[in-house]
């Protein structure tokens, strides 16, 4: 049996994770009707009182649904320059206060977060998640193959969502993508939905990092939901023809994909079933340790 299991989602069903129990609930349902067996619950860069709010939410929703396995944190510790759909009022530095803030918050719920490794003292702050126990995920950054290669170094084992939200790769500068197709410590998460990346990059990141790719949604509220209006944290997002966007611009603001359409897409792009579903079962679940 294969257990589509979701490392980055931020909802679905109309539904935002963290918001409320009952939302996070029926946004963990609609996934499941659509095919995914469990989901890790990501929060948007918020305040550090509102994220330790939302956190205690999804805590309370594990509690009712098995299928919730924990919390990711996309932010607080994010580039400006690269933060796409996060607020910037909400993006700080990871201060050894504001990561021992968010470890006592989180109390062993957090299975992920993603940071970027340009900001002070970012260093630092991925050896003390890691050796929490936390998936540390290199994203939202300028950082370049060097810095993003030091990062890995002091732990981080995960690219948030490839090509999003950094820099990409070019002859001399191959970027925090080069670096984690060159280092075999590492997966790297792809949005397979046609939009986020071309699907002939997909199949390529596949056949250069056999094993080491990991399917996400990065879904928001409009998964298994209707076109419309939307909000992501704070922002407004608006979706047409499953496209979501931030209200009044161009950029992409999560998506309205479910795993089983990320593998199928994958599949039209030419790469084998069997590896597909590997990304989208298998490949996060080791990386979560749940094989």
């Amino acid at each position: 049996m294969v257990m589509l299991t979701d490392l980055h989602g931020h909802g679905g069903g109309g539904h935002a994770f963290g918001e409320t129990v009952e939302g996070t609930l029926a946004a963990a349902a609609a996934h499941r009707a659509a095919g995914t067996s469990a989901m890790v619950a990501s929060l948007v860069s918020l305040p550090l009182d509102v994220a330790a709010h939302a956190m205690g939410v999804v805590r309370a929703a594990m509690e009712a649904d098995s299928s919730i396995l924990g919390v990711h944190l996309e932010g607080p510790f994010l580039s400006p320059a690269r933060k796409g759909a996060h607020a910037p009022k909400n993006l700080i530095d990871p201060s050894p206060d504001a990561v021992s803030r968010l470890l006592e918050d989180g109390d062993g719920i957090i299975r992920q977060i993603t940071m970027a490794p340009e900001l002070p003292g970012a260093l630092d702050a991925i050896g003390r998640f890691v050796e929490a126990g936390v998936i540390v995920a290199v994203g939202h950054t300028e950082a370049d193959a060097a810095l993003t290669r030091a990062a890995f170094d002091q732990g981080a084992t995960l690219l948030t969502h490839g090509f999003n939200a950094m820099r990409g790769i070019v002859g001399r500068e191959i970027g925090p993508v080069g670096a984690a197709l060159d280092d075999e410590r590492v997966f790297i998460e792809l949005i397979a939905d046609g939009i986020h990346v071309d699907p002939a990059l997909i199949a390529a990141v596949f056949r250069a990092a056999p094993g080491r790719v990991v399917l996400v949604t990065d879904a928001m509220a409009a998964a298994c939901a209707a076109d419309g209006s939307y909000v992501l944290g704070s922002l407004d997002v608006e979706v047409r023809e499953g496209k979501a966007v931030l209200a009044g611009t161009d950029t992409i603001a999560g998506s309205t994909l479910t795993l089983a359409r990320a593998v199928e897409v994958c599949v039209a792009a030419g790469v084998a079933r069997t590896e597909a579903e590997a990304a989208a079962s298998a490949v996060p679940r080791a990386l979560l340790g749940l094989n």
